[in-house]
Parts: structure tokens; C-alpha cells; sequence
């Protein structure tokens, strides 16, 4: 073999040799930073403090599932933030949001008005709504079994003497359902005993949330008769709604959106109501009460503006086709 030849050759095979090495090395580097672990960011070391696990916006009333407890680097933690150890979740529970607090971000002291403090019952107020207070006694105000957070009825108890003689009439009304107990006499929420029992106490003003018309309702009623209470259970929301949804008064929203149909619900069973009326008169109880405003012998009705109708016997005059009804004077 020519010696050029064989040199060319041994060349070949010494390139062919210095590439396998190169590649094979190549491809092992790729593997070993395939097989690499993803680095994993460290957890923060720092405190545990309490952080929304919904979005909390103003007004909301804090309960068990607002908040929870997270780690938070050490670095970042605010003298305002409440820290597990220092703090306890269980002692938000009743407070209301001042500020509005996003999901996952921490709670911060200004952030909430707790019960008892200045501007708590400013803070609880819904968007909107106005409080009103009014007078209780025991027999009014259901015996002190009346709670901040409650919802009730409110009843007109009057005498409506009308413009004859006899015994007025004796009627009372449900005029605003469903409006939510703020406060009894200065307290924004219930006392307990060191078993964590509610503490029954005898109030003597309620305060009240409800709109600027049913406010101005309220203020006239105080001034027209009795104001009672009538404690609702929780289950009454839900079919009070269901009916007023039936009867087309609620109209849901379209487009079948879940999310926006749940929150309007809830808006509108939180709301008080003044349209569904109902009222009793004495003559409901018993046989021996009236059933409508005494009206004055010989003069228009107070209530319907027809003439009353004569007492004692009485003869029908025609004169033609009208008849007149008219008293004898007998006794």
C-alpha cells in the first residue's frame, strides 16, 4: 500500500474516533441536565400570619372561613399583620371588613373594625342602607331573645278611633320584613358567659339596618301606634325569595351565569322587604271586636268615603230608581 494512502487512513480513523468521543459527550450532557432536578424555590422561613382565602370586600362580616394561617418570609411581615402566636384567627370572627382585602393577601389591623370599637356600625352598613333605632320593652322586643345579626319583622300595633261612636278599632300590621338587627342598646354583638354561652339581656333600643324609605317608615310608625318584633328563623329567607321568584317580583339574570345568579340571590335575601304586607283587626280574634273604623251616623265613611250606615230601625224611600235609606230615630 501506497504510504500516502495509509497515512490518509489513519487520519480517517483518528478523526473518526476524536468525533465519536465528542458526540458521545455531547449526548451525555444533554441526559444528565435532563435527568437534573427542577430547583425547587425555598419556603419562606419566616412567621405564620392570617391571610384572605376569599376575596373579603367592605362591609363583610368575618366568620371561620375568612381567614387561615400561611407562612410569610420574615422579611416582609408588618407590625399590622396578625401573626399566629401573637394573635388568634377565632378572635376576628364578628369584625367587619373597613378595606377591602383580595384572596391570599394578608390581614392588616386598619383592614378591620371589631365590635365595641369606633366606626363599627358604619363599617357594617351595607352600600346604601341607613340604621334606625327604636324603642323595645320586654313584651316587644321578644324577651331579650333579640341578637345582633338577627333578622325580624317589624308590627304596627294602633287604635284607629274613627268618626262615630264605640270602640276604635283595634288593628295590627307586619309592614317591614326581613331587615337585620345592627345592635341592642350600645352592643354589636351577643355576650357570653365563660362556657361560651349566649347571654340572654333585656334590651331597651334595637338598632336597625334598613333603606332610606323603610327608615322614613319606621320613623312615622314610632308616631302612629306600638312597634313590636317578631324573630324570623333562618330557614324563612328561602322560601320568602322562592315565592317573590314565583310571583315575578325577583327577576334572575340572564344568560344562565351561576355565579351571577347565586350573588344576586343572596343580595336580594339580605335585603328588607316593605311590598308584602299583611295586617289583623280585632274582629280576627274575636267575635266581640270590630272589623272596621266605627263610621258617624248620617256622614261619609272615614275609610271608604260612603255614606255610614243608620242605627235603629229604618225605611227604604224610591223615588224613582234610587232608594234612600233612612232612620226612624227608635232606640
Amino acid at each position: 500500500m501506497d504510504a500516502r494512502k495509509l497515512l490518509l487512513l489513519i487520519l480517517a480513523l483518528v478523526m473518526a474516533g476524536i468525533s465519536t468521543v465528542v458526540i458521545r459527550n455531547m449526548m451525555g450532557g444533554e441526559s444528565e441536565a435532563e435527568a437534573a432536578p427542577t430547583p425547587v424555590a425555598p419556603k419562606p422561613t419566616g412567621p405564620e400570619i392570617a391571610v384572605a382565602i376569599r376575596p373579603l370586600p367592605v362591609g363583610s362580616i368575618i366568620g371561620p372561613e375568612s381567614f387561615r394561617y400561611q407562612r410569610w418570609p420574615a422579611e416582609l411581615v408588618n407590625k399590622a399583620y396578625y401573626v399566629k402566636g401573637e394573635s388568634d384567627i377565632a378572635s376576628l370572627n364578628g369584625s367587619v371588613v373597613r378595606y377591602a382585602i383580595t384572596a391570599g393577601a394578608p390581614a392588616t389591623q386598619g383592614a378591620l373594625v371589631k365590635p365595641g370599637d369606633r366606626g363599627f356600625l358604619a363599617a357594617a352598613l351595607g352600600p346604601g342602607m341607613r340604621a334606625v333605632t327604636i324603642s323595645v320593652s320586654a313584651q316587644s322586643g321578644v324577651a331579650g331573645f333579640v341578637f345582633p345579626g338577627d333578622r325580624v319583622d317589624l308590627m304596627l300595633t294602633q287604635d284607629v278611633p274613627g268618626g262615630g261612636d264605640g270602640p276604635p278599632l283595634r288593628a295590627v300590621e307586619t309592614f317591614i320584613r326581613n331587615i337585620r338587627v345592627l345592635a341592642t342598646d350600645q352592643r354589636t354583638d351577643k355576650s357570653e358567659d365563660d362556657n361560651g354561652k349566649t347571654i340572654v339581656v333585656q334590651t331597651s333600643n334595637v338598632t336597625l339596618e334598613a333603606t332610606p324609605k323603610i327608615a322614613e317608615k319606621i320613623a312615622v310608625a314610632q308616631n302612629i301606634g306600638r312597634l313590636s318584633l317578631a324573630l324570623r328563623s333562618i330557614a324563612d329567607n328561602k322560601a320568602e325569595l322562592e315565592e317573590r321568584i314565583a310571583n315575578g317580583e325577583v327577576k334572575l339574570p340572564a344568560g344562565g351565569d351561576a355565579r351571577a345568579e347565586r350573588q344576586m340571590l343572596l343580595d336580594v335575601a339580605s335585603q328588607p322587604s316593605d311590598t308584602n304586607t299583611t295586617a289583623t283587626t280585632g274582629a280576627d280574634v274575636s267575635r266581640y271586636q270590630r272589623a272596621n273604623v266605627p263610621d258617624k251616623v248620617g256622614g261619609p265613611s272615614p275609610t271608604t268615603g260612603a255614606p255610614a250606615t243608620p242605627k235603629g230601625p229604618v225605611i227604604n224611600v224610591a223615588r224613582g230608581n234610587a232608594v234612600t235609606v233612612t232612620s226612624v230615630g227608635a232606640k
